[in-house]
């Protein structure tokens, strides 16, 4: 019985191409008691991988966080699949703005401790017991309430390409740094302001408006499905788009345009640029922002010095990469000394 994925990013590729069919780029998650997460990660396994299903899903006691890609065609299919698991019937679906058919090249679905990472060991936080969700209308209302303290839950490279107006964007690099330090920034208004919250899909700020109930604060708010939801319903009801940029997503797209404000900045000459690469010498892979000049003159790479190592043939790349303190350099999210316009 298969249950992990046998076929490289370059062989899934080609088959899709080769298909030449529409997919569909859909995120979701529920916070759900889940007895035996290994038991129900082999099972959705086997279910997706006969509907063509490809993406990043996250299985934990806690719950289920999947962003995934499925060709249009079994969508039906799909859905009705799910409704089928009592606790995702009709589960929001966040449908991608910008669709892309090869944003996911593998099926990976995975047993994690949580799956959102908080670093808490607080056995008396109740993950369920979250704030008030909010649609796009009453959310632009309560951002424009002078006792409203507006936070982005993500990361600084998300927030570097886009964010909401007057929005507090912490310099963190995962979530878990965000909680204490957002708690002590705001200690003082726990009664008096209105803490309201966005992140990408909703399932950040969920954890965090429940954590932060349980610290005592009074009145918190989070948007409802996130900024992908949040510009849906901005479309469709006519409102006033109040997000600036790019909204960030972890898949082959990078990043979906929500405004045409550009707001940030090329890491390397300083000109305006919100295009997110991953440095081309593999044993780097910064995340960083690299306009289409910066690119050409250094062949997608973050430094002379990685441009240099690229240009070795790749067993001696591959030597490089050996050994923990190499590996340790991988997949770092746009902090390097290396990098001159970093904000």
């Amino acid at each position: 019985m298969q249950l992990y994925n046998t076929l490289s990013s370059k062989e899934r590729e080609a088959l899709i191409e080769q298909a030449g069919k529409d997919r569909l780029t859909i995120s979701f998650y529920k916070y759900h008691k889940i007895g035996n997460p290994e038991i129900f990660r082999n099972y959705l396994f086997l279910l997706w991988d006969q509907q063509e299903v490809l993406g990043r899903i996250y299985v934990a006691h806690e719950g289920i966080n999947a962003q995934l890609s499925v060709p249009a065609e079994n969508f039906n299919a799909f859905k009705t699949k799910l409704d089928e698991i009592s606790f995702l019937e009709n589960v929001r679906l966040n449908i991608a703005i910008e669709q892309y058919n090869k944003s996911f090249l593998k099926l990976k679905v995975k047993v994690r401790d949580k799956i959102v990472a908080d670093g808490l060991n607080d056995d008396s936080f109740d993950v369920t017991d979250i704030g008030i969700h909010v649609k796009a209308q009453q959310f632009n209302e309560l951002i424009e309430d002078p006792n409203t303290v507006l936070v982005d839950m993500r990361n600084h490279y998300e927030s570097e390409i886009g964010h909401f107006k007057n929005a507090v964007t912490p310099d963190v690099d995962t979530f878990r740094d965000s909680l204490d330090l957002i708690e002590d920034q705001l200690k003082d208004h726990k009664e008096d302001k209105n803490l309201v919250m966005y992140c990408t899909g909703g399932i950040r700020c969920e954890k965090a408006s429940a954590y932060y109930k349980h610290k005592g604060f009074k009145k918190v708010f989070q948007m409802e499905g996130g900024i992908i939801n949040y510009f849906r319903q901005v479309n469709e009801e006519g409102l006033e788009n109040k997000f600036l940029g790019k909204n960030f997503v972890f898949d082959e797209r990078r990043a979906e345009r929500i405004s045409d404000d550009v707001i940030s900045h090329c890491h390397q000459c300083g000109e305006p640029c919100d295009a997110h690469v991953n440095c081309l010498n593999q044993g780097c892979h910064l995340l960083f922002i690299q306009c289409s000049s910066c690119s050409e003159k250094m062949n997608t790479c973050c430094s002379d010095e990685c441009k240099e190592v690229i240009a070795l043939p790749e067993e001696e790349q591959k030597a490089l990469r050996k050994g923990k303190a190499a590996g340790n350099k991988i997949f770092k999210k746009g902090r390097s000394e290396v990098l001159k316009f970093k904000s």
